[in-house]
């Protein structure tokens, strides 16, 4: 049974073939030099990032990559026609590996996170 008891992205990234691993470490380096103040966490067994709450996890499957994003799920609608070619849930976005990443897209949707975040931490304070 493969582990799944993670307590670094490093952890998590290893599980997978090296063409994997390269590019979920180009994911992950492209996050945190979009928010270069968040922190690096595991949460629900996935890579994440925090900045004044949850940013965004990014993880792998066998046909895409993932990001996920904490609700009320803002980025979605913000970011709807640009995200029209892949599929959308709930709360993720699935990118075919197939397809090449969409990079440019994932750091405008990571920075405009993490604005929310700290907009929604800004309010809370000033109640």
């Amino acid at each position: 049974m493969a582990k799944t008891d993670y307590q670094t992205a490093d952890e998590y990234i290893g599980t997978f073939e090296k063409e994997v691993q390269d590019m979920l470490g180009k994911i992950r380096q492209t996050i945190k030099e979009a928010v270069p103040e968040a922190a690096e966490i595991i949460s629900y067994q996935l890579p994440a990032l925090e900045f004044h709450g949850k940013v965004v996890y990014y993880s792998a499957f066998k046909d895409h990559y993932s990001l996920s994003f904490p609700p009320p799920f803002k980025v979605f609608e913000v970011f709807k026609e640009q995200l029209s070619p892949y599929h959308v849930s709930k709360s993720a976005v699935q990118f075919p590996k197939k397809q090449p990443f969409p990079f440019e897209l994932m750091t405008e949707m990571v920075k405009f996170q993490a604005k929310e975040n700290l907009e929604k931490e800004q309010k809370k304070k000033k109640k």
